[in-house]
């Protein structure tokens, strides 16, 4: 429901029930009981009663093992008309793609996750800016015959930006700083995406079955085999 006023970068944010006013009304029903609400908060429970309840009348669903993997494959061309990115961002995307549409370019999508990464899972998956430029160099090293170009978004505002232009030419980098809508759809566009496990890589590679490489263990060598795709990852979310 945070879509409606928080994350505004999406169609279904101009759609008729779909604000601010709504969400008032359907968090605090829920919290008043005037609204059921169905919680899935444990995983691999027996989900017949909560489901069967779902059935029946206008509900809440929460938690984080809600999930409906195979309902979300069936409705994925609706799910992606209603989460288009609106106009005015895919125009902003389009102008900082403009130095890579030339053929024989790859766009490398990198995703560089900081903040709340040291303390999630014990920090296993902060990774420092000498070990990204090392997995992208392992890439790079995959494409001998094509020039490859690199997006790179995150929230490190500390991020060495000069070390990856000097590791892989000024000319080859680019930092976009947009809003997360903006890096999103940046992504989304891209030919590749690298980055340590993330829903903002995973929805980023929906749109367009883009290939993704979750960095789970920093020091495995990358490999093309490495990569994946939305409908199997997205079934494994850490």
């Amino acid at each position: 429901m945070r879509f409606a006023y928080k994350y505004q970068y999406f169609h279904i944010c101009r759609t008729r029930w779909h604000n601010f006013f709504v969400y008032l009304f359907a968090k605090y029903a829920a919290q008043l009981k005037l609204i059921p609400t169905v919680t899935f908060d444990t995983p691999d429970e027996d989900l017949t009663e909560k489901e069967n309840a779902m059935r029946h009348g206008c509900l809440v669903a929460e938690g984080w093992f809600a999930r409906w993997y195979d309902l979300f494959l069936q409705y994925k061309p609706d799910i992606l008309s209603l989460f288009a990115f609106d106009s005015h961002i895919e125009n902003k995307v389009t102008s900082l793609l403009e130095a890579s549409s030339k053929e024989g370019i790859i766009r490398l999508g990198v995703h560089i996750r900081r903040g709340d990464y040291a303390t999630w899972n014990d920090g296993r998956f902060l990774y420092d800016d000498k070990q990204m430029i090392n997995i992208i160099r392992q890439f790079i090293l995959l494409h001998p015959n094509k020039r490859v170009v690199i997006y790179i978004c995150g929230n490190d505002p500390k991020l060495n930006k000069q070390a990856y232009s000097e590791a892989f030419g000024q000319e080859n980098v680019v930092f976009p700083q947009g809003n997360p809508g903006e890096d999103l759809c940046l992504l989304s566009h891209c030919d590749y995406l690298i980055g340590p496990p993330s829903t903002f890589t995973l929805v980023a590679s929906m749109y367009r079955n883009t290939p993704l490489y979750w960095i789970k263990d920093i020091n495995k060598p990358l490999q093309e085999d490495c990569f994946d795709y939305f409908d199997n990852l997205f079934r494994n979310i850490i």
